[in-house]
């Protein structure tokens, strides 16, 4: 499962400009919900090439007044979530009241906590972490957020507890956005959540059903358990408690993801469904089919398109299920599917069915498109057969000439999959434009009946044993160098007949 770590402190220690320099970028940011994030920002980092989930929490403070107990509650459940806690505090003003009081909570909770003494600059680290160690939680980490110093220290320290050290580079300054300074109060209202660590039995096609709160996917996956098929067992999988649900349907057999946090039990058919974003984020990570779901009266929203980033940035496989179209009229269903053909057109790829998970309407024919989906995402390809069709491809239409000389493309060969990912080999291949690139995607995906699953392209260009050589000396230069030589023979020729006569005299 994709790891989490989750930054705490309280308000303006810097939490916002460390989450930016993990995911690189505030463009990381996976998901805005209303009632959610306004307390807790959700971003993707990367070590290599293993992800992990970031948390930015609300600011924890003991010394204020008119403590919102909800928005607190939603801090001490993002500690709950992850797997590693960032304890941030301010080197500039020191230890407070509030810094002692997050410590014993973090001790309680007996997570794996680190100490981040940040705002550093300008100071003595010796002289100013001396106080940090009162804290009783291991040796302080000093960074300084803003300017991007000490980040590379913090996830030798920290982070290669996950995947191994991996440098950060350096990038311009992110001004960080401004914290919500709230209390931290006797009212702890973290939730309670499993943390079991059970080997899973999962096989066959794992699939993540998906959605933002009340389009239906509680229903869908009823719907899925319900009809024709045997539930082998419920198993808790992760400490997010997801619930992975391992069943047979018509000799095949599947793995649901639920993220839902679905049970048998009355409370499985309540219409608000439980949202969790760790929970999602995670299942995208390990599925190999998502089925998204969006409900049909609502149309696309902004966070459909959110959770639908997230899918294609892990490239993952693709189903659209267009929940609660038995409730629509005629018109309605038209501006619909407009809709769709005008804000989905980007990912042609994928099968979009129109669904009442709760009637059941169409869902069998999910099944198909899940099916094809994982085939295509899990095939495999000889390199004599990608580059026969490349060479095909580059005869019907050449690759574009970049300064008087054609771009070569010589074989291509398979590089993963869950997403295909295919690996082209040539000269120039940087200089490849994106229609091009477009042409062959396309034409890999017609001809190997890929359905379902993102291509992902990757150029390589051979190297040139000559690229570094250095240039030798002109023609003009080499026969300026022979008239000089040629000039000097002379010169000395000319004087030691000049010492010769000289001396016969």
């Amino acid at each position: 499962m994709v790891p989490v770590i989750a930054l705490v402190g309280r308000p303006n220690v810097g939490k916002s400009t460390l989450f930016n320099r993990l995911t690189k970028s505030r463009d990381a940011l996976v998901a805005e919900i209303a009632g959610l994030t306004r307390d807790r920002k959700y971003g993707e980092g990367q070590i290599g090439d293993e992800p992990f989930i970031v948390i930015d929490t609300a600011g924890i403070s003991g010394e204020e007044v008119g403590i919102d107990a909800e928005m607190a509650s939603q801090s001490f459940q993002a500690i709950e979530e992850a797997d590693i806690v960032l304890f941030m505090v301010d080197a500039q003003s020191g230890i407070i009241h509030a810094d002692h009081l997050l410590a014993d909570y973090l001790r309680k909770k007996g997570k794996e906590a680190y100490v981040i003494a940040n705002k550093i600059d300008g100071r003595n680290p010796d002289v100013v972490l001396a106080e940090f160690y009162e804290l009783g939680m291991g040796e302080p980490i000093p960074i300084a957020a803003a300017h991007n110093r000490g980040i590379n220290t913090l996830i030798e320290h920290v982070l290669s507890e996950l995947h191994g050290p991996q440098e950060v580079e350096p990038e311009r300054e992110l001004t960080g956005y401004e914290e919500w300074e709230q209390l931290y109060g006797e009212k702890e209202e973290a939730v309670d959540v499993k943390t079991q660590h059970e080997e899973l039995n999962v096989k066959g096609v794992k699939i993540a059903v998906v959605g933002r709160p009340n389009v239906g996917k509680s229903t869908l996956i009823n719907r899925f358990l319900g009809e024709e098929r045997v539930v082998v067992y419920d198993q808790a999988g992760t400490t997010r408690d997801s619930v992975y649900i391992p069943y047979e349907r018509h000799g095949q057999d599947y793995t649901l993801i639920d993220t839902a946090g679905i049970r048998r039990r009355k409370s499985i058919t309540e219409a608000a469904e439980k949202f969790s974003i760790i929970k999602t984020l995670q299942a995208i990570q390990d599925c190999h089919v998502c089925v998204l779901v969006l409900d049909a009266k609502d149309g696309i929203v902004e966070q459909d398109l959110h959770m639908l980033s997230f899918v294609l940035n892990a490239g993952r496989a693709l189903v659209i299920a267009i929940n609660k179209w038995d409730g629509m009229t005629s018109e309605d269903r038209e501006r619909v599917k407009t809709e769709l053909d005008r804000r989905l057109e980007f990912i042609t790829y994928a099968d979009i069915h129109f669904i009442s998970a709760l009637h059941g309407t169409n869902v069998g024919n999910l099944y198909k498109s899940v099916d094809d989906a994982y085939e295509s995402a899990m095939a495999k390809w000889s390199t004599s057969q990608l580059t026969r069709l490349l060479e095909d491809m580059v005869k019907n239409h050449q690759p574009p000439m970049v300064n008087g000389r054609r771009i070569k493309l010589r074989y291509a060969h398979q590089g993963g999959s869950n997403p295909p990912v295919l690996v082209v080999h040539g000269t120039q291949t940087d200089r490849l434009t994106d229609a091009y690139k477009r042409y062959l995607a396309n034409t890999y995906r017609r001809v190997l009946e890929i359905n379902g699953t993102p291509i992902r392209m990757v150029f390589k260009s051979s190297e040139n044993p000559f690229s570094e050589k250095k240039e030798g000396p002109t023609f003009h230069a080499i026969r300026q160098k022979k008239i000089e030589r040629t000039q000097n023979i002379r010169a000395i020729k000319k004087e030691k007949a000049r010492k010769s006569r000289a001396k016969k005299r």
